[in-house]
């Protein structure tokens, strides 16, 4: 009787650890879209983003992120945390968009803005602790066709989208444009 009620027991809590961890969101939770609505706010006020903004060179770029991109990057401080953050504005509507128009007038060309912002050590220790964010032009953020908002660890223990992706970058941090946060 005592083997049968302690396997009994094994099953169960392996069953309620499985669940729990089936029942965690990896991203679009809401506190994400919470620390998500933020995150860019704090980005306007560093004129990362909006009609403010700085507005660096844009280069061709790969998909998934559109023809073009504006990159910039640097460190912001978030609920107290200060963090290197890198944003993206994804440009291009169509093909035949050229380089000239959309550095002529990039605002009419943002498809959307990917951010990574670095999270406090241990708030996601297996990829870096990068919490990932994609908005639209208006600063709202934009979800996958499951309805989650793409705010948090994003696409996490997935083959594709921003974590999967960013794991291959060169020097090990994630970031494709440099290597200056690698260790």
């Amino acid at each position: 009787m005592k083997k049968f009620g302690l396997g009994m027991l094994a099953i169960v809590l392996t069953m309620s650890a499985g669940a729990a961890m089936a029942a965690e969101k990896p991203f679009g939770t809401p506190t994400d879209v919470k620390f998500g609505n933020l995150l860019w706010k704090k980005l306007e006020d560093a004129r990362l983003v909006g009609k403010n903004a700085f507005l660096p060179m844009p280069y061709e770029t790969a998909p998934p992120h559109g023809k073009y991109v504006l990159t910039a990057d640097g460190e912001l401080t978030v609920k107290g945390r200060t963090g290197i953050v890198i944003v993206k504005k994804n440009l291009g509507k169509s093909d035949d968009t050229t380089l000239e128009q959309v550095a002529d007038n990039p605002d009419k060309f943002i498809k959307s803005i990917t951010v990574m912002f670095k999270r406090e050590k241990g708030y996601d220790p297996k990829n870096k602790d990068w919490f990932w964010a994609k908005y639209a032009a208006s600063g709202k953020l934009m979800s996958n066709p499951k309805k989650m908002a793409l705010a948090g660890r994003v696409a996490k223990g997935s083959d594709k989208g921003c974590i999967a992706c960013h794991s291959l970058a060169p020097g090990g941090d994630y970031v494709y444009i440099h290597d200056r946060y690698a260790k």
